[in-house]
């Protein structure tokens, strides 16, 4: 591989879920991937001061610090990753441009539109002095999804004419605690925010057109009460719950949520995020029909992509698997393995990370990952939706600013 150019110091703010995930993709990018900036896992923030220098140790982190303002100070943090919840994000992420650091932040972008405009206006404030933002829509790391994206820029599949979306999981029944992401002051929303999130960005992402009306919206949130844990176990689903008698708090975000839109080309589109669809794990799916075919994705199956050309005739017509892991062929899969060899979740952190990287040194990105005005076209929609359900409405796009 030949010599990097330069270096790009990380500053990680959050050491749970997220925090495994990205510490990962720092860590391993530059093994696999030949980058214009070279990470260097320089300093780790979290809220524990016993269980940070631990999570540093672990994952590879130079240092630790249980004071992320002092961090997004530091002269020799080029880039600050944010892997909190939701209410974090506009805070950490303001002061890390404000003080000239590139930013990657998860997703959404933030709890509310609000929020995201004002961080989106931060951002375009700093681009003027060359600092970048970046947002972790991670499914967009994953080959197939990718080369999705690059079928409708080739024609493949012709005008959309529809675009299904959903995101199914079922991890969230009566017996699961009140963590964070059940608190509308820190998640902002439930499923709607955390998962419905990703296929609206997917379905922006593959189509390269927007969403111009949300055509009525279903917001229900099925379990009214859950048990507050007693600590927080950093996972999805909770944390550790005492044995006598049992605090209650109130969940104050959707469970479920559903709606309809029209697609700048003319198309319409459905989505549904839910966790509450018991039998499914991580069923993340779109499927897109143009006038000259289609395709699909499901990331339980995630290295496939399926793909219907509608030119075929009717003697060899049908769905047809492209395993998307060719290296002359498919996106990222030059950084990999032999083909069929699999990539799983943590690589699209990984790719994605390349494509930070890559940015951030001034090189040609194969695939782009969202900045922060990318990210609020996507918390537009968020924002739309809620208003359709609330309001029982059809909402223009036009009147989400």
């Amino acid at each position: 591989m030949a010599k990097k150019s330069k270096t790009c110091n990380i500053g990680m703010v959050g050491t749970k879920f997220m925090g495994r995930a990205h510490a990962n993709a720092w860590m391993k990018v530059g093994k696999f991937f030949d980058l214009a900036s070279n990470p260097v896992m320089h300093t780790v923030c979290g809220r524990d001061p016993v269980g940070t220098p631990a999570f540093a140790d672990q994952w590879g982190w130079a240092n630790s610090s249980t004071n992320w303002k002092e961090m997004v100070k530091d002269d020799e943090i080029d880039l600050v990753d944010i892997c909190t919840p939701n209410n974090m994000h506009e805070p950490i992420a303001t002061a890390a441009l404000e003080n000239g650091k590139h930013v990657a932040c998860e997703k959404p972008i933030a709890a509310t539109l609000d929020v995201a405009r004002r961080m989106r206006d931060a951002a375009r404030k700093a681009k003027k002095k060359g600092v970048k933002t970046f947002v972790w829509f991670s499914y967009r790391g994953c080959p197939a999804l990718a080369l999705a994206r690059q079928f409708v820029q080739q024609g493949k599949i012709g005008k959309v004419y529809h675009v299904r979306a959903n995101y199914l999981q079922g991890w969230a029944g009566p017996d699961t605690p009140l963590v964070w992401r059940f608190d509308r002051k820190v998640a902002g929303s439930g499923a709607h925010g955390d998962l419905g999130a990703h296929i609206i960005d997917a379905a922006r992402f593959i189509t390269g057109e927007e969403l111009t009306e949300v055509c009525g919206a279903i917001e229900h949130t099925f379990i009214k009460e859950r048990v507050v844990p007693e600590a927080d176990s950093g996972n999805i689903k909770g944390g550790k719950v005492g044995k006598g008698k049992k605090k209650m708090g109130k969940v104050t975000v959707d469970d479920a949520m559903m709606f309809l839109g029209r697609m700048s080309g003319g198309g319409i589109a459905s989505f549904e995020a839910t966790r509450f669809a018991i039998g499914n794990q991580n069923a993340n799916r779109i499927e897109i029909n143009g006038e000259k075919g289609s395709v699909r994705w499901d990331f339980e199956d995630a290295n496939l992509l399926w793909y219907y050309n509608a030119a075929d005739d009717a003697q060899r017509g049908g769905w047809q698997r492209i395993m998307a892991t060719d290296a002359g062929a498919h996106p990222f899969a030059h950084a990999w393995w032999p083909d069929a060899h699999i990539l799983g979740y943590e690589h699209g952190f990984i790719n994605c990370a390349s494509s930070m990287l890559t940015d951030v040194g001034g090189k040609k990105v194969e695939v782009p990952v969202p900045d922060f005005e990318d990210a609020y076209q996507t918390q537009r929609v968020l924002e739309a939706a809620v208003i359709s359900a609330r309001e029982k409405s059809w909402v223009k796009m036009s009147q989400v600013k």
